[in-house]
């Protein structure tokens, strides 16, 4: 049943860009996994930060559900408007506000790409780091503190973002943090709003951190008998205090994948790919270490990419993994898990998701970011099979509890949103009261993404 009323059509489209045409709605229906769509009753596009304040306070004077979208590109159903209402489309706010080279810093608004940012930070010698494949927006990636292959050098969201501007459910424009690196002042409502999840406010702007672009880089492919080995190799270059800045976990199913979508011709075996930056010397080193290791669980093959271009069609073949995979599936939709494990539990992780994976049945990829333990298992499945979905359930269910019995956690990365709500009741049981507090401190009419990350947190009548 709708929450819109013509009323509130005519009072936001005095201020906004406001649309319920069937194609729009469509448009921010869903994002791209299994998760099914709903769409919400009227899409507005502000084009400011006091048109996000003004959208809101609407809202929030009206009960009405208000749910932001950047890319899309989210994995566990972040942007999918469950109760109707407003969905807040923010891709409108593309204003790159601030490169400063000197402070290694940028400032942008939610609505810009990290492919715009990197561009405009290339040019003064400095890249952005956090890199989730997807070209996704910096609001976006800040809301789901989103990682990527870079995480096991340069951290996630969280560890790169300095301050925010973000606007409240009932129209309160706040800034946190602030250009300087560091700061003391206060709860850290910086962090806890980054991975919010767009629960407790909507965020306008973002502060990231940048890096001054390595002078030497190298890639290696390293192939495996069995991908415990591969597991054990970069859990062993970790604790060896490998500084690499990525290294990346594919099983043989998924390289096949890729070989069929790319039309590249990567050996079909276990693999790691292994990314050093730096001098000349310490990526010398780096590289000679890890090479030792993988010799010691009996690599198969080690290649190099010293060149650009050669670097680039590697990472293009890790980014591609996902479109890979739906395209041997056509017609299915992909769930994936993202499990996550101390290095050293990585190998029976791993190998455990396999058998689980067999023994339901379930036609399985297995990749992940090796350096830092999270594990993805990825399934192509009917969203409409009753019997497909269930079976998906059990083994997201026994990867999870696996998780969490290694001293884990559910999501490394792609966060609760719709898709492990009771995920989070099982790793976080006792805290969940305390965020759910959080919640109705922050939300107290329950106006903001309802349905997401608590599985009862009230419908836009709370409070």
């Amino acid at each position: 049943m709708t929450v819109v009323d013509e009323s509130l059509r005519e009072t936001l489209a005095g201020f906004v860009r406001v649309s319920d045409g069937d194609s729009d709605r469509d448009l921010h229906a869903a994002d791209i996994t299994f998760h099914l769509p709903r769409r919400p009753d009227l899409v507005a596009y502000p084009t400011s930060t006091a048109e996000v304040s003004r959208t809101l306070a609407v809202a929030n004077e009206r009960r009405v559900p208000v749910t932001p979208f950047g890319a899309g590109s989210s994995l566990e159903g972040h942007v999918i408007p469950t109760r109707g209402g407003i969905s807040l489309d923010l891709s409108e706010l593309n204003r790159l506000v601030e490169i400063a080279p000197a402070d290694l810093s940028a400032a942008v608004q939610a609505g810009v790409t990290r492919s715009a940012l990197e561009r405009a930070a290339g040019e003064h010698g400095l890249f952005f780091p956090v890199d989730p494949g997807a070209d996704a927006t910096l609001g976006g990636m800040a809301a789901t503190n989103a990682a990527g292959t870079t995480t096991i050098r340069y951290g996630k969201m969280r560890a790169n973002v300095l301050a925010l501007e973000a606007v409240l459910a009932d129209g309160t424009v706040i800034r946190t943090g602030s250009r300087a690196p560091k700061t003391s002042a206060g709860y850290d409502l910086t962090s806890l709003l980054v991975g919010s999840e767009g629960t407790l406010a909507v965020i306008t702007e973002v502060r990231v951190r940048l890096y001054g672009i390595p002078d030497h880089v190298v890639a290696l492919r390293i192939s495996f008998p069995t991908i415990e080995a591969a597991c054990r190799t970069a859990a062993a270059a970790v604790a060896a205090g490998s500084a690499v800045t990525r290294l990346e976990l594919l099983d043989a199913w998924t390289l096949g994948a890729i070989n069929a979508y790319r039309g590249s011709s990567y050996p079909e075996c276990p693999c790691l790919l292994v990314e050093a930056a730096g001098t000349e010397a310490t990526v010398g080193a780096d590289l000679v270490l890890v090479r030792e290791l993988a010799e010691a669980e009996g690599a198969t093959a080690i290649a190099h990419e010293r060149e650009p271009a050669g670097r680039a069609r590697l990472w293009a073949a890790r980014h591609d993994a996902a479109y890979a995979m739906a395209a041997a599936s056509p017609g299915r939709r992909e769930r994936a898990t993202d499990t996550c494990v101390p290095v050293s539990e990585l190998a029976g992780a791993v190998a455990f998701a396999r058998a689980e994976a067999e023994r339901l049945g379930l036609e399985a990829a297995i990749l992940g970011h090796a350096g830092d333990g999270n594990v993805h298992v990825s399934l192509q499945i009917d969203p409409h099979d009753p019997a497909e979905l269930a079976l998906a359930d059990e083994l997201v269910e026994r990867l999870v509890m696996d998780a969490l019995a290694r001293g884990g956690t559910c999501t490394g990365e792609h966060g609760i949103g719709q898709g492990k709500l009771a995920a989070l009741e099982l790793e976080h049981a006792e805290l969940v009261p305390l965020m759910r507090a959080i919640k109705r401190a922050f939300d107290p009419r329950g106006i903001m993404n309802p349905g997401k990350v608590f599985s009862d947190e009230g419908s836009s009548d709370a409070g």
